[in-house]
């Protein structure tokens, strides 16, 4: 943008020089009075105004689209700075059919997993869509398979509002967070730590420990949903509240027998 200013008005120097030159000339060269002299510089300089204006329009124009462009080439760079800078996050709220507030619901569905008393059970539940696909496939159980069952609440020995969940079965959402880098499970906390933010909190639940399927720890929400119509003892993968047993475990500041909390939080 320098460097077109300077050639312009450059320019208009040595066009305003060689135009004075060219007045010296018309005025002495062909021998007209001062006052006929006076009036053709006059017309002349009417006509190099002009010329200048037009000039100084064109130039204008130029200035103007190139601060144009450079205003969108700023925009569209902060764009894709922001963009690079951006994460998202993807977590289950386990026990809910819905996502929090701040966050954006992928599908909700039905919690599925391994059948309690299978010793060959996967360990980890999963969140299983409402509309399922299929692919190549054979109806009718085949015997050399892995399967998925559906989860039930297992709260007959809990007490207060959580026992009425029992044998219910356990809805799941899954979840996005914008502009977060990490979703963390905290065991034993209700609340999340400094510099995060909370997703959700609830009840920290596993499988029985006498059951021969191996379990995972899974933080349930502490105000659950359930499956409408899925309140008949069916089994599959159960979900118990678990409980500390000191030793190992230090007392305090934990406490024999007493139910852990649980908080999902998210970190940018």
């Amino acid at each position: 943008m320098i460097s077109n200013a300077s050639f312009f008005w450059s320019k208009m120097a040595v066009f305003a020089f060689f135009l004075m030159l060219y007045y010296v000339i018309q005025c002495n060269g062909i021998g007209r009075n001062i006052k006929h002299c006076d009036l053709w510089i006059h017309s002349h300089r009417l006509k190099q105004i002009k010329a200048l204006r037009e000039e100084f329009k064109s130039f204008t124009k130029v200035i103007n689209r190139s601060l144009k462009e450079f205003k969108e080439k700023t925009q569209a760079d902060l764009k894709l700075i922001k963009a690079q800078n951006s994460r998202n996050v993807v977590y289950t709220r386990w026990g809910k059919k819905s996502c929090p507030s701040n966050a954006e619901l992928v599908h909700s569905g039905y919690v599925g997993g391994s059948h309690y008393n299978n010793r060959g059970a996967a360990v980890e539940p999963i969140c299983l869509p409402r509309n399922p696909e299929w692919g190549v496939h054979r109806d009718g159980m085949d015997g050399q398979k892995a399967y998925v069952y559906g989860a039930e609440y297992q709260m007959h020995t809990v007490s207060g509002y959580m026992r009425q969940f029992h044998d219910q079965d356990v809805p799941c959402a899954l979840c996005v967070k914008r502009n977060k880098s990490v979703v963390q499970m905290f065991p034993a906390r209700k609340t999340c730590y400094k510099g995060w933010t909370l997703e959700y909190h609830g009840y920290l639940m596993a499988g029985r420990p006498i059951h021969q399927a191996g379990s995972t720890y899974t933080c349930i929400d502490e105000h659950p949903d359930v499956v409408h119509g899925g309140h008949a003892d069916m089994n599959g993968y159960l979900f118990y509240q678990v409980e500390a047993v000191c030793g190992s475990l230090k007392c305090p500041p934990y406490v024999r027998g007493r139910e852990l909390v649980c908080a999902v939080c998210s970190k940018e």
